[in-house]
C-alpha cells in the first residue's frame, strides 16, 4: 500500500491459518496478509510495485494462475493465494523460477507486479514458447511448464543466453515480463562505487 483515504481500514492476520501462511511464505510471499476495507464509497486506496514496471489485472473467473516468486501484489478476498511446487525436477532447478511459485485460484481480481514490460501470449494446444529465465510473469494452470537445455555446442558457450531456457506449452495464456531484477542488478554492478581502503 503506497496510500489511502481516511474511509478505509485496515485488518492484518494470518487469513487460512499457519499452514496457509506458511505456503505462502515459501513462495515469496508474507505469513501475513492485509486485508483493506472502504467503509464508504469513493474511497481510494493506492497500491504500487517495489520495482520498475507494469501492474497487471486478471480476472479468474474460477480458473487458477501460476505466478513467479514475489509476483502476488493484491487480490480480493475470493482469491486463494498458495504456494505451488513445480511437477519438473527440470524446471525447478533450471527455469529461472525456483521450485517453488504462486498459485492464484478462485473467483475475482488478483493484481501482479510485472518487471519492465508486460506482452500476453495465448498459446494454443500443443503450442510451444521458450523463454530466458526469469522472463515468465506467470501462466494460466492449463499450460505445461518445463526446462529445456539450448542445443549446439556453441550456442551454449557463445549465445549468452546460459545453458537452458524455460518452455511453457499451450493451451493457456502467459504472461512475459522484459526485465529481471538479477540482470538489472547485473548491469549496474559496473557503475556503483568501490569501496576504498
Amino acid at each position: 500500500m503506497a496510500w489511502m483515504d481516511d474511509g478505509i481500514t485496515m485488518q492484518t492476520n494470518m487469513q487460512g491459518g499457519l499452514m496457509k501462511g506458511l505456503g505462502r511464505m515459501m513462495s515469496g510471499d508474507s505469513l501475513f496478509m492485509a486485508t483493506f476495507t472502504a467503509s464508504g464509497p469513493n474511497q481510494e486506496i493506492v497500491i504500487s510495485s517495489t520495482f520498475p514496471g507494469s501492474i497487471i489485472e486478471i480476472d479468474l473467473n474460477g480458473n487458477s494462475i501460476i505466478a513467479q516468486k514475489n509476483g502476488f501484489l493484491c487480490a480480493e478476498t475470493t482469491v486463494a493465494l498458495n504456494a505451488f511446487l513445480t511437477k519438473s525436477f527440470g524446471a525447478g532447478l533450471f527455469g529461472g523460477e525456483g521450485f517453488v511459485l504462486q498459485r492464484l485460484s478462485g473467483t475475482g481480481k488478483v493484481f501482479l507486479e510485472v518487471d519492465g514490460s508486460l506482452t500476453e501470449r495465448t498459446l494454443a494446444p500443443g503450442e510451444k514458447i521458450k523463454i530466458d529465465t526469469g522472463h515468465i510473469a506467470a501462466f494460466e494452470e492449463t499450460c505445461t511448464y518445463q526446462a529445456e537445455m539450448v542445443k549446439g555446442f556453441k550456442n551454449i558457450l557463445f549465445g549468452g543466453e546460459g545453458m537452458f531456457l524455460a518452455t511453457l506449452t499451450g493451451p493457456g495464456k502467459v504472461w512475459l515480463q522484459t526485465i529481471t531484477i538479477p540482470g538489472f542488478a547485473k548491469v549496474l554492478i559496473p557503475f556503483l562505487p568501490k569501496p576504498t581502503n
